[in-house]
């Protein structure tokens, strides 16, 4: 019996679907083990790898609504990690930035969080790991091209279109 089209691409949605759960439970485990909500650690890994981000910018970086990273910024802030402030070349916007103790608290937990990553993928060899990086690529920006989906959330390598 052959696989018809359909079949293939649900098989292929349940094995990615999988596979991320079985990771995202090792990386939440260490997050939410340090503190934190995924959400958060999701800002303070950007800001802490890209640098102070434009609050629209972050949205993206981190796929949440424009809602979701207001909420996570007040949070941060509550908690000393990061800042708003205003914008030089816009005064209309703000940009966030990691504070001296939300940039101590990455310094200290991202080697373990990517440890945690690495544990998880161990038995995966490095020639698959990369194979599998530009599979999952090509699959994002099909999904992303195929449109049709109100609110369709952006991909790994930046928003969807629309």
């Amino acid at each position: 019996m052959s696989a018809t089209p359909e079949s293939v691409d649900l098989k292929l949605w349940t094995v990615l679907a999988k596979a991320y759960e079985a990771i995202r439970a090792h990386a939440f485990a260490h997050i939410e083990g340090e503190g934190l909500t995924p959400g958060e650690f999701g800002v303070l890994d950007t800001l802490y790898h890209k640098g102070p981000m434009l609050l629209g910018d972050l949205q993206h970086h981190v796929l949440v609504t424009s809602g979701g990273i207001s909420y996570l910024t007040d949070r941060l802030e509550r908690q000393g990690l990061a800042v708003r402030r205003d914008y030089a070349a816009d005064r209309r916007t703000k940009e966030v930035v990691l504070t001296a103790k939300g940039t101590r608290l990455m310094r200290r937990i991202f080697p373990a969080h990517a440890a945690v990553i690495a544990r998880a993928l161990g038995d995966v060899d490095a020639e698959s790991k990369r194979a599998a990086i530009a599979l999952l690529r090509t699959v994002g920006r099909a999904a992303a091209a195929a449109g049709g989906v109100a609110g369709a959330a952006p991909t790994a390598d930046g928003p969807a279109s629309k």
